[in-house]
């Protein structure tokens, strides 16, 4: 048995997810009535459904409490980055939902979903959610009061309670996402299960359906990265920001893109920092950092998939509440989980924006497992690119204050430690090109 574990866990997790899609659609299209594997699709959707308020929760409130105080001016820049940048993706992914609106297949659950009238509503929804009893809404997974409380006792926590309680909570939040990692690492099974239900329901046309969600995500992700993101860089460092851009995109996103994930991508990112000359004190803690609340990918992912389950069961999002939206998304990404898949789980969060049930809400969390192996993959390489991006822009404008030099190259000469010598020289030249200037 442990020797079949071992042969499973050597095989990559997208490969699994692509071999699990296969003999899913292939069993839904030749075995339709086979109705237990159905099954396995099930328990998975049920094993994510009992865990992830438990994550959340958590999560956020063990990364606020232990949160650093007292930064300094390039910390501070490079928050506001982060945050602007989260906000701005979600921004962008309602836009884009506006226009190019898409619906998803969804089961019946039996629960009538109203359509909330207007702003008002909607905030009568969220003020009335916020408030509820936390441990009520950990058991009824109501992401709004999950979302409150963790930030409240969070600050709490941060301010009253001592290191070893500090501790104990970030490791029971690791033990948690332990836990999800392992449910994830079933996913092969699940979503054989999730696609046979909707091959064998549908018919292989649903797979139509799944090309234009991850179109409309994709094509946001690359808006976001070609676009938005220098524009943002521009504004920060008045030069030309795609040298830059690219350089990340090519160094870091590419190995992201296959890791599936910005935890592990974090000496990659450490690496190119050095090679680009940045301040080893400086990056050393806004790369790990950016790795927890830099996440324009999962805020694309929230708001798109939250939209279309709006769209599909005929809930008209006006203005008003599309930024309420993308305000809640931004704010919901920056506690995404460091597995691959962790934005999946901050959709339910989205969702009970609109009063929509957890069951549904589940439901597309299912549908982005599926289309994981393409979106989670552009998502990580999108999020994990953008830290060195934010985190070089955020030194370059402080060199830039002091009269020094900025110039990123395309070039990667040598190895990782030659770069970091050239990069490490190229440093040193323009400060004493700004001091030369004073």
């Amino acid at each position: 048995m442990k020797a079949i574990v071992k042969a499973y866990n050597r095989v990559s997790l997208i490969l699994r997810i692509i071999i699990g899609l296969i003999i899913g659609a292939v069993l839904g299209f030749v075995l339709p009535q086979a109705t237990p594997i159905a099954i396995l699709g099930t328990l998975f959707v049920g094993a994510l459904k009992a865990i992830a308020p438990v994550l959340v929760f958590f999560l956020i409130m063990s990364s606020i409490s232990r949160a650093s105080g007292g930064i300094g001016k390039r910390f501070r820049t490079v928050m506001v980055l982060y945050m602007v940048n989260t906000l701005l993706a979600s921004i962008l992914a309602v836009v884009m939902s506006f226009m190019f609106p898409i619906k998803m297949t969804l089961a019946d659950t039996g629960v009538d979903q109203a359509s909330p009238e207007g702003i008002g509503e909607v905030f009568m929804t969220l003020l009335n959610n916020c408030v509820t009893n936390p441990f009520y809404s950990i058991a009824n997974a109501n992401y709004l009061g999950i979302l409150l409380w963790s930030v409240v006792l969070g600050l709490a926590l941060k301010i009253g309670a001592g290191e070893g309680i500090k501790t104990g909570l970030q490791e029971f939040s690791n033990a948690i996402t332990t836990a999800v990692r392992w449910i994830i690492n079933l996913a092969p099974f699940g979503i054989c299960g999730l696609v046979f239900s909707a091959v064998s329901e549908n018919g292989m046309s649903i797979f139509v359906e799944y090309g234009k969600i991850i179109a409309l995500l994709v094509g946001c992700m690359f808006v976001m990265v070609f676009a938005v993101l220098p524009l943002l860089v521009f504004v920060t460092i008045r030069q030309n920001p795609y040298p830059l851009v690219l350089r990340c995109v090519r160094d870091s996103g590419i190995t992201a893109f296959f890791t599936r994930s910005s935890a592990a991508n974090i000496p990659v990112n450490m690496n190119l920092c050095e090679s680009l000359g940045l301040d080893k004190d400086f990056y050393s803690v806004s790369i790990p950092l950016g790795s927890t609340i830099n996440m324009n990918g999962a805020a694309i992912t929230i708001t798109i998939m939250t939209l279309a389950t709006a769209s599909t069961l005929g809930i008209h999002v006006d203005i008003p509440t599309a930024i309420v939206l993308s305000l809640l998304a931004a704010v919901g990404a920056c506690g995404a989980s460091g597995v691959a898949g962790g934005s999946l789980l901050l959709i339910p969060m989205a969702c009970s924006l609109f009063g929509i049930s957890n069951d549904i809400a589940m439901q597309v969390v299912g549908v982005g497992f599926i289309i994981g192996v393409i979106q989670d993959s552009c998502e990580t390489a999108l999020n994990s690119s953008g830290d060195v991006v934010l985190c070089a822009s955020a030194e370059f404008m402080h060199w830039k204050k002091d009269g020094k030099e900025v110039k990123v190259s395309m070039k990667s000469v040598g190895t990782t430690s030659d770069r970091a010598r050239i990069g490490e020289a190229e440093r040193r030249m323009a400060d004493n090109d700004g001091n030369m200037n004073e």
